[in-house]
């Protein structure tokens, strides 16, 4: 099997091992290092007292007087060497001469040693020194007479066992311990191994590569903005649309979101774990809509995605669809009432009441220009314009007398909504209200809609004499999913209120069941753009 093939787990079991292996060879030669160096002193302390033993024999001193004292001294001094298993003990006059040794053929011979200088000036002391038998631990003592006056000197030298001496020593318990440490360093290894196979769902390196770059790939091709966040709120995707949407540059990933991008929902689903979809907000100048979702791992919210998209070519497609259905509304509705009254003028000249007729086409006529007249002179927006005549007409299809207030008019939005806002607004709240007269029979029903700008706000009233609502209904109206239709969506109110809650103005509803409800809402138009 190729290495690159090679599983992960089978990988990182092997790096883990080859870790392990790798500290227990360094930890043992620090051990081992350690081990030699308490060794050497305590080999440095033995020769030391072995030495002074020796030197405070009576027969040493007396030997050292003596022109052959070796003849007396050897034998002592290798009694003691052997009881105390050092490796030899060498006993100088103060002329260097030996005394004692363990090869007879030196005794008598006068040592050359470099390091015996400060021992025949009453120091005692430990050195170090390497021969032809390794490397020795010498223990340097000076002998005494009984009149403080030094005579000879005594040297004690003990071999320093080598490294694999020392392994041969404590091998059984070098294995134990390499055994019992491979074991849990294998286990632990492959529950690693493990571990992290899982937390990558199984994947090879080699695909979580080829994934990350398909994704990156994906995300800058896409239309819309993408910018994810952790759970830290850092920035960890933001692609090249998002930031031509916001008109930023350079990079800012690890950065937190607060200092790119408004709280549009984002931090919401990061907290809640709720999702926060087509929400509008305004950046800077533009105004995008957003949807946001949080992003799970074994049902553990660990960081929250949003995307959005500039909401100008969304905005001026929904406008212009909007007032396209507006007007089609309207021309239907009107197709059907001028067919009605087409069939009313036909049925007076049938009856040869030709003055009546004329009467009556003089009439409609005015009324329908008048009518359109006034929208188009108060309500400059199209998709306005053409929402109340369709709405109006409308009315009068269903039996119910529509009533726009003479005082009437928008020519300016309020900074913060826009054309669409309105059409959302006016035609939620009347076709609400038309949709109020449903199941239940009066004999008048009447619709009153006003829409009056000011200097300081916009007030939008729409007051019906419909079926009403309870307490329960008008709290809960403007809830989304809250529908008192068998077919409703709830969806229609709930996006006026968010609208109002944008452009910062309120709401006031008066409803009594069985009498109608009126419902007022003001928007400032004055107001900071954020």
């Amino acid at each position: 099997m190729p290495v690159k093939q090679m599983p992960i787990r089978w990988k990182i079991t092997i790096l883990s091992f080859g870790i392990v292996l790798f500290s227990i060879l360094i930890g043992g030669i620090v051990i081992i290092g350690n081990a030699v160096e308490s060794q050497e002193e305590s080999l440095g302390e033995r020769s030391l007292m072995t030495g002074r033993t020796v030197a405070n024999l009576p027969a040493i001193e007396d030997g050292l007087r003596e022109s052959e004292g070796w003849k007396v001294i050897n034998p002592i001094v290798e009694q003691i060497r052997m009881v105390n298993q050092s490796d030899y003990i060498v006993v100088l006059n103060m002329n260097r001469i030996r005394y004692s040794h363990p090869m007879v053929s030196k005794l008598g011979t006068a040592s050359a040693g470099k390091d015996e200088g400060p021992a025949f000036a009453e120091h005692s002391y430990v050195s170090k020194a390497k021969g032809d038998s390794g490397i020795a631990v010498r223990g340097f003592v000076p002998v005494m007479n009984e009149n403080h006056e030094q005579i000879g000197v005594v040297i004690v030298g003990n071999l320093l066992p080598s490294w694999f001496d020392i392994l041969g020593a404590v091998k059984g318990e070098i294995l134990f311990v390499l055994l019992l440490t491979l074991s849990f360093g294998i286990v632990g290894s492959w529950m690693l191994a493990r571990h992290l196979k899982e937390g990558t769902y199984r994947l090879e390196p080699h695909e979580i590569v080829q994934l990350l770059v398909e994704r990156t790939a994906a995300f800058q091709a896409m239309n819309e903005g993408i910018i994810a966040i952790d759970k830290e709120g850092r920035i960890t995707i933001m692609n090249e649309k998002a930031k031509a949407i916001l008109s930023l540059q350079g990079d800012f990933l690890n950065q937190h979101w607060k200092r790119v991008i408004p709280d549009v929902g984002i931090v919401h689903s990061l907290v809640t774990g709720e999702q926060v979809r087509n929400k509008e907000v305004r950046m800077d100048q533009t105004v995008i809509l957003s949807t946001s979702i949080p992003i799970r791992i074994e049902e553990e919210i660990v960081g929250a995605v949003m995307v959005f998209q500039d909401r100008t070519e969304v905005k001026e497609l929904a406008e212009e669809l909007t007032g396209v259905k507006a007007f089609v509304e309207a021309l239907r509705i009107q197709n059907h009432e001028h067919l009605n009254k087409l069939h009313t003028i036909a049925g007076l000249i049938q009856l040869d009441k030709r003055e009546e007729a004329l009467d009556f086409v003089f009439d409609t006529s005015e009324n329908q220009e008048r009518l359109s007249g006034f929208l188009m002179q108060r309500f400059p927006h199209y998709s306005i314009a053409g929402l109340l005549l369709s709405k109006i007409s409308r009315g009068l299809e269903l039996g119910i007398e529509v009533t726009l207030d003479d005082y009437s008019e928008m020519h300016v939005f309020p900074p913060l909504l826009d054309q669409h806002d309105f059409v959302i607004i006016i035609g939620n709240l009347i076709e609400n209200a038309f949709q109020s007269f449903d199941g239940i029979y009066k004999e008048q029903k009447w619709l009153d809609i006003s829409v009056i700008q000011g200097r300081c706000s916009c007030v939008i009233s729409v007051e019906d004499n419909g079926r009403g609502m309870t307490e329960e209904e008008r709290i809960r109206m403007f809830d989304k999913g809250f529908t008192t239709k068998e077919t409703g969506s709830g969806i229609g109110l709930f996006l006026v209120k968010q609208i109002v809650e944008k452009g910062r103005g309120d709401w006031e509803v008066v409803t009594k069941p069985g009498e109608g409800t009126s419902v007022l809402l003001t928007i400032p138009m004055e107001g900071e753009v954020s």
